[in-house]
């Protein structure tokens, strides 16, 4: 197994698993993943007893598209593969959508490899039992030397549909392929389907291309006849659509990644122009996830800035400077993560326009919560969703990002150092809900303390860790710090200090539920790697039996009433704990259909007695209650 190199940014690992077990703070006891702890919400309202079962469906499932001998080692012809391994690229269910008995969906490869790259500036090749990530020596890396070394695990991403009454697969790559070279070439540039939706008949699937751009590719959702592609130069990356009021819109962000600001598009196309879109929000960050509550659209944004140059106690982009909130300090920057809330659907007419894209407010903000500003910077928020008459989301933490930006603001002097850092920047995903819109309305950009107007902690700390470079002589210490929240029903990540991601949120048969995301199976393999301090003197208790009390895979939560706790639908996968997330959710009645994030793209052997890698589809559905 190759081991991490322990270079500056690097030896931040060694202390990593210790930072990540300890949960967020330096004196916070978390319930370990997969213990009961993570399901008291469950038995403290009757639970197992009168609670909902839920029943997990696999419909279907990627397979191994190439064959892999070793790192910069051409790839030989198959699978079936006479030499080498099967790999399966194809790691994400990454945009989803339904459209009367059929599920239309896109992939996307390798993600793990493309984040780790673009976030963290990895490029240093990568393989373990799990996955493998090139980089800069995979064999298309190798062909194209214009392709970034942080991209050169790219594939070109698949569309498929699945037909619900019949049961069966289709996939409809082929299509793209052979429309004309322009649509290969685009399909080729594209890395991933990261986002789709339909509308009066038309099915939209679409991501980031290579460089800073879009593609979006349509199709006759009634025949499903391919209608053709288009590159969108004006904005670098997309990620979800929503219905409201009859009219659809995307959330978009511009410049490479996104990460320059957002847009809100409404789409004004149809069959015979699938491209079609008016601009109908002008942001300061961009457009993450987008839902309808009480008669106006409200998004998600994450911040600017990906490369951690820009970070630093300073503004991070031109537009920081505007403050929307003067404080004692220095301003909040506008293109932090924050909530977004639209004009009323029915100001200007039916749904939004062009006169409403100065209109939006924003309602809340990161650094409302996170004490410390650096890593306040680092967070984006993800999913959200109208719930019970409230706004609930939550936020979203690429592993390792906010140490890697904290160590490059404020470098420690000392092993020590670094290990606190690695320790202190740590975050699991916290869960809100708000109130909002019942008070008067506000101009761009102001803080929406409308009367009526209010947040709450669902899931959180009361107190993180916050770095004051003034203090200890000037030496910098981390101190336990207020976030000005107490939380409602439970600890940062649902009690497990290693859900990172909020992903998804969706409503279905009076019931919400949170898909996320656990890293705790990466986590393993670094913790393989390299020595770690032990962390069972802040988790409390002994160490026996660890490998049972964390459970690996993704957390599927659900609120069955805006009253009450959530509780656990499953937290090891869905069935297979190398699915790490729940990317994407779709609802049909009280049915939802889940699309998996699984990058472990060399677990391609049946016969073995660890799950397969690769993207699963996964129908779920309530059960009756039992009595």
């Amino acid at each position: 197994m190759r081991r991490l190199r322990p270079s500056a940014s690097r030896s931040v690992a060694a202390a990593v698993l210790a930072g990540l077990l300890l949960a967020a703070g330096p004196a916070a006891a978390a319930p370990v993943a997969g213990t009961e702890s993570a399901a008291t919400t469950d038995g403290r309202h009757g639970g197992h007893h009168g609670g909902t079962r839920y029943q997990s469906t696999l419909l279907a499932k990627a397979s191994a598209d190439e064959c892999f001998v070793d790192i910069g080692v051409d790839y030989p012809p198959g699978p079936p593969c006479e030499t080498g391994q099967p790999k399966v690229n194809q790691a994400y269910v990454w945009g989803l959508t339904r459209y009367k008995d059929r599920l239309w969906f896109g992939t996307g490869a390798n993600p793990n490899c493309l984040t780790s790259g673009n976030n963290l500036r990895n490029t240093q090749p990568t393989r373990n039992d799990d996955w493998v990530c090139e980089y800069g020596q995979s064999q298309i890396a190798r062909a194209n030397p214009d392709l970034p070394p942080t991209v050169g695990d790219h594939r070109a991403p698949r569309v498929y549909t699945y037909d619900l009454k019949r049961r069966s697969m289709v996939e409809r790559t082929a299509d793209l392929r052979g429309a004309s070279p322009d649509d290969e070439a685009r399909l080729l540039r594209t890395v991933g389907f990261r986002a789709a939706g339909n509308h009066r008949g038309v099915v939209l699937l679409g991501g980031p291309a290579l460089g800073a751009t879009i593609n979006l590719f349509a199709f006759d959702a009634d025949t499903g006849a391919y209608l053709g592609s288009r590159n969108f130069t004006e904005y670098g990356n997309i990620r979800h659509f929503v219905i409201a009021d009859g009219e659809m819109y995307a959330g978009v962000g511009v410049g490479p990644n996104g990460g320059q600001r957002g847009l809100v598009l409404r789409w004004t196309g149809s069959k015979s122009d699938p491209f079609s879109f008016l601009p109908v929000a002008d942001l300061p960050a961009q457009a993450v996830d987008l839902t309808v509550h009480q008669g106006r659209i409200f998004v998600t944004t994450w911040p600017g800035a990906e490369d951690t140059q820009s970070f630093g106690p300073g503004p991070v982009s031109p537009t920081a400077g505007i403050a929307d909130e003067p404080t004692d300090e220095e301003p909040v920057p506008l293109n932090i993560a924050g909530v977004w809330m639209s004009p009323k659907l029915s100001a200007n007419g039916p749904g939004l326009d062009s006169r409403d894209v100065d209109g939006w407010t924003r309602v809340w903000h990161v650094m409302e919560y996170e004490p410390d500003p650096i890593i306040a910077r680092t967070y984006g928020l993800g999913g959200l969703a109208s719930y019970g008459g409230y706004l609930y989301w939550g936020t979203m933490h690429v592993p390792f990002k906010s140490t890697t930006v904290h160590l490059a603001v404020y470098p420690p002097t000392d092993e020590q150092g670094v290990r606190d850092s690695v320790r202190n920047t740590q975050r699991a995903i916290g869960v809100f809900r708000g109130s909002f819109g019942h008070g008067h309305q506000h101009g761009h950009g102001e803080r929406g303390g409308g009367h009526g107007d209010r947040v709450d902690l669902l899931y959180g700390a009361s107190e993180l860790p916050a770095y004051d470079p003034a203090a200890g002589d000037g030496a910098g210490v981390w101190a336990s710090t207020s976030t000005g929240y107490t939380p409602l029903y439970g600890a940062s990540g649902f009690d497990n200090p290693t859900l990172n991601y909020t992903w998804k949120m969706v409503v279905a048969g009076g019931r919400l539920y949170v898909g996320t995301m656990d890293w705790s199976y990466l986590a393993k393999e670094l913790q393989q790697d390299e020595p770690v301090p032990p962390a069972d003197a802040a988790r409390g208790g002994d160490d026996d039996d660890e490998e049972e009390e964390l459970a690996f895979g993704a957390d599927l939560w659900v609120f069955e009433s805006p009253h009450r706790p959530a509780k656990m639908v499953d937290n090891a996968g869905l069935g297979n704990y190398l699915n790490y997330g729940v990317r994407s959710m779709v609802v049909d009645g009280s049915t939802v259909y889940l699309g998996m994030a699984n990058p472990m793209n060399l677990r391609t052997d049946p016969t073995d007695d660890v799950p397969e890698g690769g993207w699963e589809l996964i129908k779920l559905t309530p059960k009756h209650h039992h009595h």
